[in-house]
């Protein structure tokens, strides 16, 4: 891997790639450590330093995708959440409107049309948050118990420049993703979101080596991270392959076709999405505990005990459940068996011993939901590893290292590896990886 690298700074635009991108991650994390106008810096700090479990409850997802900076409460506090969201929301559209479903179809046009839907989707959603953001932190909800105003000045104009403030660090870091898309190696959002978990790694080791008996602690946690690294390279490298025939066909005075092909089915065709989802579904309950004040009904304590705790089996099983239900879910939306079957009838393509239309797209169809069953199961158990490891060890489960942290890490890291050694490869040196 270390010849690979070399080899990368060695190519001069693969190398300028490389400084371009590196480059535009430092002004990101630049921007992680800015706080916004109108917030007093030191009492954020004074509260984060008096409570030892600030990333928990409803905005541990989120301040774990901004790298640490919403509860700063910095200009790039939102991250790049807003933007994954009007992404999602975008590719789910496609399904009920069908002018998305036209534009999907129409190539590099329809898809530059729907990008630009998706950056007006990221500054609505950017504002409606920022507005929610500043309020709760205005209100106590980020640091409850904490009696240092993170914001000493709530007038209408402070909070007005607070929200545009960080809507425009939203539009900024769309910017900077889409740069590194264009310019650099990678996708740009995957690498910023990549940036950002990997920022609370030594935070989470940290915590870990400070705990009562912090060397069997390391030692257990880093054998279980490396552990589910290597089952995630291993289930995300996998496939399933369709074998594809294409029939010969004259094509005015040419032959063409005659050629074999295969469909890759991936195990985990959803990759982290439904741990995203299935996480930020289980906040809710958290939410219900925090405004049902100091005395809560018998109701709200069962919720306490049993789904605010990710320790607790209720709240594991319902976890599983989610993350299974979100796997189908979303497989479903982005894989159509219907469309690919058609496209290769179309093409005069066939599976081997599987006719042509819909017994094609229902073969399709009866394989996907096998492998999304292993997938679902898979996620499920990566999901809930680190939980139990913590919780063995006697640790708060609100450490940044979990089943999000480890996919996002392997899937992103996996993709770019890949992306330089195609890239060095066009140039005839050897793979990054041998």
């Amino acid at each position: 891997m270390l010849a690979g690298f070399l080899s990368a700074f060695r190519t001069p635009d693969l190398r300028k790639k490389l400084l371009f991108t590196l480059g535009i991650l430092a002004i990101y994390r630049l921007g992680v450590a800015i706080p916004t106008p109108g917030v007093k810096f030191a009492n954020v700090q004074s509260c984060i330093d008096n409570q030892s479990s600030t990333t928990g409850g409803p905005l541990q997802i989120l301040n774990l995708f901004s790298g640490g900076a919403l509860l700063h409460l910095s200009v790039f506090a939102l991250g790049i959440m807003p933007y994954i969201t009007a992404s999602i929301m975008v590719q789910l559209l496609r399904v009920l409107i069908p002018r998305f479903e036209a534009l999907q179809k129409e190539g590099a046009d329809g898809q530059a049309k729907l990008t630009q839907y998706t950056r007006y989707i990221t500054v609505g959603f950017a504002a409606i948050q920022s507005a929610s953001y500043v309020t709760m932190a205005r209100n106590g909800v980020f640091f409850p118990g904490c009696n240092e105003p993170i914001i000493p000045n709530t007038s209408w104009n402070v909070i007005s420049v607070m929200v545009l403030t960080m809507t425009a660090g939203t539009v900024l870091i769309m910017w900077l993703g889409e740069r590194i898309t264009e310019r650099g190696i990678g996708n740009g959002m995957s690498l910023l979101i990549f940036t950002s978990v990997a920022s609370s790694f030594p935070t989470a080791m940290r915590t870990i080596w400070h705990s009562s008996d912090h060397v069997r602690n390391t030692v257990v946690i880093l054998l279980v991270v490396f552990a589910v690294i290597a089952a995630v390279v291993y289930v995300e490298q996998s496939q399933r392959r369709i074998p594809v025939q294409y029939a010969k066909r004259m094509v005015g005075r040419k032959m063409l076709g005659g050629s074999s092909t295969y469909i890759p089915l991936k195990i985990n065709m959803a990759g982290v999405i439904p741990v995203i989802f299935a996480s930020s579904l289980l906040q809710l309950p958290y939410v219900i505990v925090q405004f049902a004040g100091k005395n809560p009904s018998k109701f709200v304590i069962w919720i306490q005990n049993n789904l605010t705790n990710s320790a607790a089996p209720m709240h594991m099983a319902l976890y599983i459940l989610l993350i299974v239900f979100f796997a189908y879910f979303y497989t479903a939306i982005t894989f159509d068996p219907t469309e690919v079957a058609d496209n290769m009838k179309k093409y005069g393509g066939f599976v081997p011993g599987i006719r042509p239309g819909k017994p094609t797209a229902d073969y399709l169809d009866y394989v996907l939901s096998r492998i999304t069953a292993a997938g679902s199961v898979y996620l499920a158990i990566v999901a809930l590893i680190p939980t139990l490891a913590l919780t063995f060890l006697g640790l708060s489960t609100s450490i940044p290292l979990g089943a999000t942290t480890i996919l996002i890490l392997v899937g992103v890291g996996l993709d770019t590896v890949k992306r330089i050694q195609a890239q060095l490869e066009q140039r005839r040196y050897e793979g990054f990886l041998r």
